[in-house]
């Protein structure tokens, strides 16, 4: 391919990885819609409905830092390339487990898919690598933003494919296939520059220093618990809709609702972030995933699933783009693969944790499906208080700085 003018590079780098995300992220919807319910029909005990899902996190999580390192090392090409090519696998595998009825390989596929979930995270950081200081929380949030197509395509094509065969969800999973083969070749056009090693700038900080820098620390803390408590309520919700006597489709509209609510906003996320500062988005949106909470425990017709689960995507939405744009503004380009593959396991790991809770509290702690549901919102205050309180002190810590600075 012949060299491209650097803004122009830019430009094209950017539509490519906003495709990406619209395109491949389909995929996100499709799995979260049908993984419980298929875990559910194969699990020897209802407790583990939800394992499946916790292994598609608990595989982003296991693969997120030699992933990080893989793309410092040799580039986000090949970096993503190799997540699709995860992401195809562990849907094989997936459709092998629900032909042959086998529990045992549905897991090992959702473990396999999570290559592509932690391939899917690193989008966000390849639109802020080329953007200047200025355009980075937009960058970010275009690529963001791109996921209200796949929110609308992903639980559209889980209607249109659930019953394609007589072994229910086996062709979701096939459609999974190809679009991952598909959308690997979208990459083919990325242009993005040389891997910085970590030599050709100095070593940088160990991981242990970079959690010890008060802005990286609280922009995980916060990424963390925004990813794990919107997954915590996102993995009950097919579960409890259809618990509450709704049906499979309705908990398709509301995944729907859900994965748009956390993508439309990526829209003006940028611009807020730029315009208010970091740290106000972010924390309003450990206030609106309060609110969402609120909303769920009032009740569980269909109106309060839908309107906790939107809220639930737009408090993620602030909090988990204001936490990135945070970290990608905290650490050096050589620090780049530590930092960012560091930041990646912490909140996939707690975001495991979160799927494998929601199960318990819905299926095992709870002694009706509302009951579950209930405790399931509730398991959501301990952790807003650890975000906003950490958010909290490091405003007033930055803030004694400058006085003392001045």
């Amino acid at each position: 391919m012949e060299d491209i003018p650097p803004d122009m590079q830019q430009k094209q780098n950017l539509a490519v990885l906003v495709i990406a995300q619209a395109f491949l992220g389909a995929q996100m919807p499709m799995m979260f819609t049908v993984a419980g319910l298929a875990g559910q029909s194969l699990a020897p005990n209802a407790c583990l409905a939800t394992l499946p899902i916790s292994l598609i996190v608990l595989g982003s999580m296991l693969t997120a830092t030699p992933l990080s390192a893989f793309m410092q090392r040799y580039g986000r090409q090949l970096g993503f390339m190799l997540g699709t090519l995860g992401g195809a696998v562990g849907a094989a595998v997936g459709a092998w487990g629900l032909a042959t009825g086998s529990f045992a390989l549905f897991l090992i596929g959702s473990l396999l898919s999570g290559i592509y979930f932690s391939s899917q995270g690193f989008l966000r950081f390849a639109a802020a690598d080329t953007a200047s200081d200025a355009f980075k929380p937009k960058a970010i949030s275009y690529v963001m933003a791109a996921g209200l197509v796949s929110a609308l395509f992903g639980p559209q094509l889980v209607k249109a494919t659930s019953d394609w065969t007589p072994v229910t969800f086996f062709g979701t999973y096939v459609a999974i296939i190809a679009i991952n083969l598909g959308g690997s070749f979208l990459f083919v056009f990325l242009r993005m520059p040389k891997p910085v090693a970590a030599s050709a700038s100095g070593t940088g900080r160990s991981r242990m220093e970079l959690l010890k820098t008060p802005r990286v620390l609280v922009a995980i803390i916060c990424a963390m618990v925004s990813y794990a408590l919107m997954n915590l309520v996102m993995t009950s919700t097919p579960l409890a809709v259809v618990g509450c006597g709704f049906t499979t489709a309705n908990a398709a509209d509301v995944v729907s609702a859900h994965v748009l609510a956390m993508f439309i906003p990526s829209f003006f996320t940028g611009h807020l972030i730029v315009r208010f500062g970091v740290e106000k988005i972010v924390g309003l949106g450990l206030v609106i995933l309060a609110a969402a909470g609120v909303v769920a425990l009032i009740g569980v017709d269909l109106g309060h699933f839908f309107v906790a689960l939107i809220l639930l995507g737009v408090g993620w939405n602030f909090g988990f783009i204001g936490a990135t744009t945070m970290l990608a503004s905290a650490h050096k380009p050589e620090e780049r693969g530590r930092v960012q593959g560091l930041n990646d396991m912490i909140v996939f790991g707690c975001v495991t944790l979160a799927s494998l809770a929601s199960g318990g509290l819905m299926n095992c702690m709870g002694g009706s499906t509302q009951e579950g549901w209930s405790l399931v919102n509730l398991a959501m205050v301990p952790f807003l208080l650890l975000a906003g309180g950490a958010l909290i002190w490091l405003v007033v810590m930055e803030r004694g700085n400058g006085r003392r600075a001045a």
